[in-house]
């Protein structure tokens, strides 16, 4: 298999929901079982990404929101050997008992530094003895276990080493021009499982097709013709890629294929592209290298980012790339693609990123636009010049840029952005308690 194969392949997951509050019910779910008795409090320390990003965002099989219900519910029945997917099983009498715990004050939540790097660090107490779980750097990487105050589990990360340097990640050895001349190349049965994406991500925008609880997605349907898949490309592809965002963010109960740790990336990497697919013809075969494309400029992006930073990595990252392959689907030189990636960073970079709620799908809608006119003013050699704004002189360098522009760049926007949730939520129960 070849290097950047095992990339695309180690960095695809299925995730239910979005991304984040399955990770805090998956780290409150391994620090359950390491202990046993009845439940005295769990404590749960999130970084600003994560904490921002299960703020308000759907919960699998639940009509809640937030942090503390993800918390609860990883503690009451999330099933841990599942990882993002542990929540698959939540039943109404489990809801009850979540709404029960967070309303007795046993979940706590407290946010943790301003940092685009993934943490998690849950405690359970009880009164049979504590466990405390960290995760670090993905959405279920453990790198500690703690049982009533003894390390069980540790796994030494670069950040812990002051002597150590820095490595190059391995998705940035690797030119522009190699990661198209890869995806050109690499036998086709090698890159045969990225069809799982589309399995699972096409069954998740049905969903919302068929819901009555998604907005958006009737709309687009509605102004698509009332067709899945009509003869105006952008609008498919805005119907299916943001359909099945909605979905996502709403908590419905299938899972998407994530990449660079994202649900949302996913979905953005892979849909629009299957709707240039069907409406031009293009073969399977052509779909999936194409798809190779859009992960591999993502992850190119992503790894400057950071995993969950100020902006809208679904919109920009994971935009970019599938802006890059929809230009290669339709013939663009690899000149022309790096034109689209110019016209991407000096179009929506920057767009924040306010958590994972029903406003995903809004900047979904944005992204899918600013690509296809992207790549239409790429195709005709139109493009901002690599000296204005944040462009480089090559397209690693720009991509890069994009990448420094939230991480460090929009550090002290995440804290404000956090700082207007906290605010707004904080107005809310206030009001609740003054009717009550």
């Amino acid at each position: 298999m070849k290097a950047l194969t095992k990339l695309i392949y180690s960095d695809m997951r299925p995730a239910l929901g979005v991304t984040e509050p399955g990770a805090i019910a998956f780290a409150v779910a391994k620090a359950r079982e390491q202990t046993s008795g009845n439940l005295l409090k769990i404590n749960l320390i999130l970084n600003s990404g994560m904490y921002k990003n299960a703020f308000t965002c759907g919960i699998p099989n639940c009509f809640k929101i937030g942090n503390e219900y993800a918390a609860a519910l990883g503690f009451l029945a999330a099933d841990a050997t599942l990882g993002l997917e542990c929540l698959d099983s939540i039943r109404a009498e489990d809801n009850r008992a979540a709404e029960n715990l967070v309303k007795s004050g046993k979940v706590h939540v407290k946010l943790g530094e301003i940092s685009s790097v993934i943490f998690i660090h849950a405690e359970v107490i009880t009164d049979k003895g504590s466990a405390a779980v960290t995760i670090r750097d993905s959405h279920t990487n453990i790198t500690e276990i703690v049982r009533n105050g003894k390390v069980v589990f540790s796994t030494k990360t670069a950040k812990d080493d002051n002597n150590h340097e820095p490595s190059v990640p391995d998705i940035h050895k690797h030119s522009l021009l190699q990661i198209i001349n890869y995806i050109t190349k690499v036998p086709a049965e090698e890159i045969a499982f990225i069809d799982k994406a589309y399995e699972l991500n096409l069954a998740l925008f049905e969903q919302a097709l068929h819901s009555q609880r998604t907005t958006i997605t009737a709309y687009l349907y509605r102004e698509n013709d009332r067709k899945t898949i009509s003869t105006d490309e952008q609008k498919t592809a805005s119907l299916l890629c943001n359909g099945a965002i909605e979905a996502r963010v709403l908590g419905f109960s299938r899972p998407a294929m994530s990449i660079t740790g994202s649900g949302a990336h996913g979905i953005i990497a892979t849909l629009p592209l299957y709707a240039s697919a069907k409406i031009n013809n293009f073969s399977h075969e052509r779909l999936l290298r194409a798809t190779a494309l859009s992960y591999l400029i993502c992850m190119y992006i992503k790894e400057y980012s950071g995993k969950l930073s100020a902006f809208c990595g679904c919109a920009i990252a994971a935009g970019t790339g599938m802006a890059c392959a929809l230009a290669w689907l339709k013939g663009a030189s690899n000149r022309q693609i790096s034109l689209v990636i110019r016209n991407m960073a000096s179009s929506i970079t920057g767009m924040i990123c306010d958590g994972g709620n029903h406003g995903c799908a809004m900047k979904g809608v944005v992204a899918v636009d600013a690509a296809y006119r992207a790549v239409n003013m790429a195709l005709n050699d139109i493009a901002i010049d690599a000296a204005h704004g944040i462009n480089g002189s090559t397209p690693e360098a720009t991509m890069r840029n994009i990448g420094l522009i939230a991480s460090p760049g929009m550090v002290q926007t995440e804290g404000i952005i956090v700082e207007i949730m906290r605010e707004k939520m904080s107005t809310n129960n206030k009001k609740q308690h003054s009717k009550e």
